[in-house]
């Protein structure tokens, strides 16, 4: 079953506040370019720009919620 938006948003905003300090309004602000070399600069990663589900899992599992 595919994800809904919402629900994948919501994980990296709160992602990007709590690792990157972002408030609500500079995730919402931000392009998913913006947001992706920022999450490459935050990782020491250099890479194609993308941030795939992988990248995703690792964040979440380096940043936990809670």
């Amino acid at each position: 079953m595919s994800e809904r938006f919402a629900d994948a948003a919501s994980r990296l905003a709160g992602a990007a506040g709590w690792g990157l300090h972002w408030l609500p309004e500079d995730f919402w602000a931000a392009t998913p370019a913006e947001l992706a070399a920022v999450l490459r600069a935050a990782t020491g990663e250099d890479g194609d720009g993308a941030v795939t589900r992988a990248d995703l899992a690792a964040m979440q599992e380096r940043f936990p919620d809670g």
